[in-house]
């Protein structure tokens, strides 16, 4: 399934005023609108931060109606797309977390679901490194992942990565400093010699 579906990078987005606060107002085709803008990109961060593709789209939908739901509570201080960057980022990382705790509970072994494999009609260069980082990244610790996926896709600072997560600074710079040399170690066992990153 996973093998024909687009590959997009997570764009950014650019939410214009009026149609916030219609949204805010209640009218029910400027939040379909809202919603259908923000999808995309949505989507993509929450693939960049969870292992089972399975997931994604249930963590998608909550994400986007806790967007809806949270709106009020945007004071357009800073982008729109960072704040809903913000709610995305919590509410994958409480799924997450739910996992996990239901993991442990039924103490079932976790289920590493294999990657998709390419159509015939391979996609274009850039989307097949996407999906070969996503394969590395799945074998990252989940902390390393975590602070590589807040730090490089969602762009966020490490003082900031130190308050969502609730962990020390010094805490977040060894998740991405040793997260980036794992990520390059098993970058360079799958290719080798070869150069893949710009």
């Amino acid at each position: 399934m996973r093998a024909n579906a687009p590959c997009r990078r997570p764009v950014m987005v650019h939410v214009e005023e009026p149609r916030l606060r219609a949204v805010m107002e209640g009218r029910r085709e400027d939040a379909e609108a809202l919603v259908a803008q923000l999808l995309p990109r949505v989507r993509n961060l929450v693939r960049y931060s969870v292992r089972a593709d399975s997931d994604v789209d249930d963590i998608t939908q909550d994400a986007l109606i806790a967007i809806l739901r949270g709106l009020p509570s945007y004071r357009g201080e800073g982008a729109f797309a960072s704040w809903a960057d913000r709610v995305v980022g919590r509410v994958t990382f409480a799924a997450s977390k739910r996992a996990r705790v239901e993991r442990t509970r039924l103490k079932q072994d976790e289920e590493d679901e294999s990657a998709p494999v390419l159509a015939d009609d391979a996609p274009p260069e850039d989307c097949i490194l996407r999906r070969r980082m996503e394969k590395l990244l799945d074998k990252l610790s989940e902390e390393q992942r975590r602070a590589l996926v807040l730090h490089h896709v969602m762009g966020m600072s490490v003082p900031e990565m130190a308050e969502e997560l609730e962990v020390p600074f010094e805490t977040v710079r060894s998740r991405l400093r040793l997260g980036k040399a794992h990520l390059r170690e098993l970058l360079f066992r799958q290719v080798g010699h070869e150069q893949v990153l710009p």
